[in-house]
């Protein structure tokens, strides 16, 4: 925060679990390449570029992740872009229900 850079922190490997590790109590940007299986079984595998800015964080923490999330985005090229304020929200059921939008 203190150099204003956005760096890899962690990675994971496909996993299950990735919504249980995730859960942090402070901002981050999560990338995530999701198995996503369409109703007529077709198999894509969208990236998905969550912003996660939880209640409680610091606000200056939040005014530097939102104001850099949008140039983020347009460098990586990423589509399928989402945000929640609640943690909880960090699960498979809500990522299905946001790409369903992109049916």
């Amino acid at each position: 925060m203190e150099k204003q850079l956005v760096i890899l922190e962690e990675e994971y490997e496909a996993s299950s679990s990735l919504f249980l590790k995730v859960r942090l109590e402070q901002c981050t940007f999560i990338v995530y390449s999701y198995k996503y299986i369409h109703a007529d079984n077709r198999v894509s595998y969208p990236l998905c570029f969550i912003f996660s800015s939880p209640m409680g964080c610091k606000p200056e923490q939040q005014m530097m992740y939102a104001g850099s999330k949008n140039r983020l985005v347009q460098a990586a090229e990423l589509t399928k872009v989402f945000e929640t304020r609640n943690v909880d929200d960090l699960t498979e059921e809500w990522l299905k229900n946001q790409l369903a939008f992109f049916r």
